[in-house]
């Protein structure tokens, strides 16, 4: 996840960043503020799911939208860390 918060921030290598796409819509709604990510579709399911390029937005979009948008990497890191904490012991 903190690759893909500073793949979005232009923080991380190319590569990494071509790898990921922002979910736009045709039309103006709610979540277009979110900066949702579009998850490709894949054909295999054993190694298509697995990668990268599907996981990564899948994740990013599991979290909520005050971690998604913070606005320093230390603050995502910190918003993270206790985000992972609660989902592993509550």
């Amino acid at each position: 996840l903190l690759f893909t918060y500073k793949a979005l921030h232009n923080q991380a290598l190319a590569y990494i960043s071509e790898l990921l796409t922002p979910y736009l819509t045709g039309r103006t709604l709610r979540s277009s503020d979110q900066e949702l990510l579009t998850i490709p579709r894949t054909k295999l399911k054993t190694k298509g799911d697995c990668a990268f390029a599907v996981v990564a937005p899948r994740l990013w979009n599991s979290l909520s939208n005050n971690i998604r948008l913070a606005e320093t990497v230390d603050s995502f890191r910190r918003l993270l860390k206790t985000f992972l904490y609660r989902q592993a012991f509550n």
